[in-house]
């Protein structure tokens, strides 16, 4: 908009942190005499802090001591349930990219064929609208069952999730892009698979990006409860870890760390399609 300060934007985010911080700390404080929580709920997840005037949950100071505890040495390996959380992420964005990379490899191919025919359009759509409404951890178990590896039954479903948004984005890209164009390619007598190349792939690409960035983002949700179910690694791994040593500080500092990633992998694909962009 005109007339609009170019730091107006990041000044105000800073605004709304702040406020956020202070409901924060505001809301962990107990009233004096209150009783806050029950007493033995209170020994097992900090009742020294909550005699002291607080609630057993944890106060943004609390969590950034954590924080910094976590940054401090994230890549550290003291055995199956005592790993860094950097190197909790490092599987996690593993298995993503494993299973979005094997589901571009799939739907993009096939997202071009239904696209260019409209009878294969026909075909596949009945499956499609039955296959995609399904959670992808609902195939968590036939996978644990058939592939019998907890790694590889999670990029299973990665791949599972990542490839409904790729494979309707593409089709729908290829099938939007201008009759004219085609028919241009026809009368210079261009091969179609030149044409697919050079004027529906280039025509499409911001589509595919588009439905790249929404799978992307589907499968860093869906990892963290499949990590929950198949155990061992993970930043899902670790956040039920910590729940089971009821740890709410570093269960909040996960929860960051997921966002954080997650908002840096959509930004890269948010980059790409900008690069695949044109404007008539």
């Amino acid at each position: 908009m005109r007339g609009e300060k170019p730091w107006g934007a990041p000044l105000l985010s800073v605004v709304i942190l702040v406020a956020l911080l202070l409901v924060w700390h505001a809301a962990t404080r107990s009233t004096a005499g209150e009783a806050v929580v029950d007493a033995e709920y209170a020994a097992l997840v900090g009742g020294a802090a909550a005699s002291g005037g607080k609630t057993p949950f944890p106060g943004p100071m609390d969590v950034g001591v954590q924080l910094w505890q976590h940054l401090k040495d994230p890549f550290y390996d003291r055995g199956p349930n005592d790993k860094g959380i950097g190197l909790q992420l490092a599987y996690s964005i593993v298995r993503v990219l494993g299973g979005f990379l094997l589901a571009a490899v799939v739907a993009i191919p096939l997202g071009f064929l239904i696209g260019m025919s409209r009878t294969v359009y026909r075909a596949f759509d009945p499956f499609i609208q039955v296959l995609k409404p399904i959670s992808p951890l609902a195939w968590m178990p036939l996978a644990l069952y058939t592939i019998k590896d907890a790694d590889t039954s999670a990029v299973f479903v990665i791949f599972i999730c990542s490839l409904w948004p790729m494979l309707v984005n593409t089709a729908f890209g290829v099938g939007a892009v201008r009759q004219d164009w085609l028919n241009v390619a026809r009368t210079l007598e261009v091969s179609r698979l030149r044409t697919a190349f050079l004027v529906i792939l280039p025509a499409a690409a911001p589509t595919i990006m588009t439905g790249m960035r929404i799978s992307v983002g589907i499968a860093w949700l869906v990892i963290v409860a499949a990590e929950m179910l198949i155990g061992g690694t993970g930043i899902g791994y670790f956040v039920w870890n910590e729940w089971n040593n009821l740890s709410i500080a570093n269960i909040i500092c996960a929860i960051l760390f997921i966002g954080v990633i997650g908002m840096l992998l959509d930004t890269l694909l948010a980059r790409a399609a900008r690069l695949v962009s044109y404007r008539e």
